[in-house]
């Protein structure tokens, strides 16, 4: 996030129907869009966010000054050089509040302590053949107690969520992640983020492990001017997420971009589901085959070292799921970009969208606007951070994310 004063030659874009109200009764959401302004724009001066938000300067006189004495925001150095008083930026106190984020995923978990601006303060990490429940709800423990240890009893008290970003009815991945189907049973009678909750003196968020990493390019990523994109997290298995109007979509029951689902066609052009042939387990099948470790891929994910040939046979075939994917999604909804992540090296990252592009190139699309294709920006950490972002969006952005909330 950009944290430089505003310049005259840089303004920030508008947030089209995120106005402001000067009605009583209001401070709430308009505290919640001065916080997500400052989020999306670095700091801001008073008449900026009047400008954008068309509330009256009084009324953000009043908004800013109470969220600076929450030491929720910081002033900064006057500008001057212009016409009547100093330009006053303010901008977001790393120290105003703290997001704990896990990710449970199907070969690793993740644990992760932000600040206020998003910046990774504490991590944990732990790798698996498979999730165990038990084990898995131990690692959080045992991780939540170290990283909050590491925290002063000011910043404790500022802790203001924990979101869990994991595959829903994680069960149902026995055959698929190669565990015993009694182990992952035990997820049907284990809850979790009620087990959790009921430990800990903050709210406990939980949301699909891929729509998270959606919410976290949306909260902590650079989507520029982008209001409406598809997005892929390409892990060991592929999931996706929706962002409309600058919200994520999740849908009623929260799986809206289930785009591992997708109908997509295999070399042979029958019909498998994206999740089969863009899933990062669709490599370690591979290498496993040519008895080459496929472990790399889950414990180093910066550096794969050199996994030729097969690596670039799964980027050849993963690149053309994804461009079918994205020209599909293309003919329901009229995404400005295709965003693509996932847990990999930032170099294998560029090739695959580079070859997505390319493949894109030997469509019919008549009639469609295709998405600029991107990469994402958070990274192997999207899911994590995208369940940090949980709590930090549900308390003080506009929603911009939908989670299921523990009590």
């Amino acid at each position: 996030m950009d944290s430089a004063a505003l310049r005259a030659d840089n303004a920030p874009r508008d947030l089209g129907s995120r106005r402001g109200t000067n009605q009583s009764g209001m401070r709430d959401y308009n505290e919640r869009l001065v916080l997500s302004l400052v989020r999306q724009h670095g700091a801001l001066a008073k008449t900026d966010i009047a400008r954008i938000t068309g509330l009256s300067a009084q009324t953000i006189s009043v908004i800013m000054r109470e969220l600076e004495g929450e030491e929720l925001l910081l002033r900064g150095e006057p500008i001057r050089g212009k016409v009547g008083q100093p330009s006053v930026p303010m901008s977001l106190n790393p120290e105003g509040a703290f997001f704990l984020g896990l990710k449970i995923g199907r070969r690793s978990a993740d644990l992760v302590l932000i600040d206020f601006c998003g910046a990774i303060r504490g991590m944990a990490h732990s790798t698996y053949a498979y999730p165990e429940a038990r084990a898995t709800l131990a690692f959080a423990r045992s991780g939540i107690a170290d990283l909050l240890g590491r925290l002063d009893a000011t910043q404790r008290r500022r802790v203001a969520g924990l979101g869990i970003a994991m595959p829903f009815e994680l069960w149902n991945w026995a055959d698929a992640v190669g565990a015993p189907r009694s182990v992952m049973d035990e997820w049907r009678s284990i809850d979790i983020r009620a087990a959790l909750s009921a430990e800990l003196p903050f709210p406990v968020y939980l949301q699909n492990d891929a729509t998270a990493a959606c919410g976290a390019e949306l909260v902590f990523g650079q989507t520029g001017d982008f209001r409406n994109f598809v997005y892929f997290y390409v892990g060991a298995f592929i999931g996706g997420g929706v962002v409309l109007e600058g919200a994520l979509y999740a849908g009623p029951t929260g799986n809206a971009g289930a785009l591992g689902s997708m109908p997509v066609p295999d070399a042979s052009g029958r019909p498998v589901q994206l999740i089969d042939i863009a899933s990062i387990a669709v490599l370690e099948r591979a290498l496993i085959s040519a008895r080459r470790d496929g472990g790399i891929l889950w414990t180093s994910p910066e550096e794969w070292g050199d996994l030729s040939p097969h690596l670039d046979t799964w980027i050849d075939t993963a690149a053309a799921g994804l461009a079918y994917a994205i020209v599909a999604s293309s003919a329901v909804i009229d995404f400005e970009a295709a965003v693509i992540d996932g847990w990999m090296p930032s170099g294998v990252r560029s090739k695959l969208v580079e070859a997505v592009a390319l493949k894109l190139r030997q469509f019919d699309i008549e009639g469609l606007e295709l998405p600029v294709v991107r990469e994402g920006t958070v990274g192997i950490h999207a899911r994590a951070l995208g369940g940090a972002s949980l709590p930090l969006s549900d308390r003080f952005l506009i929603g911009q994310i939908a989670m299921t909330r523990g009590s």
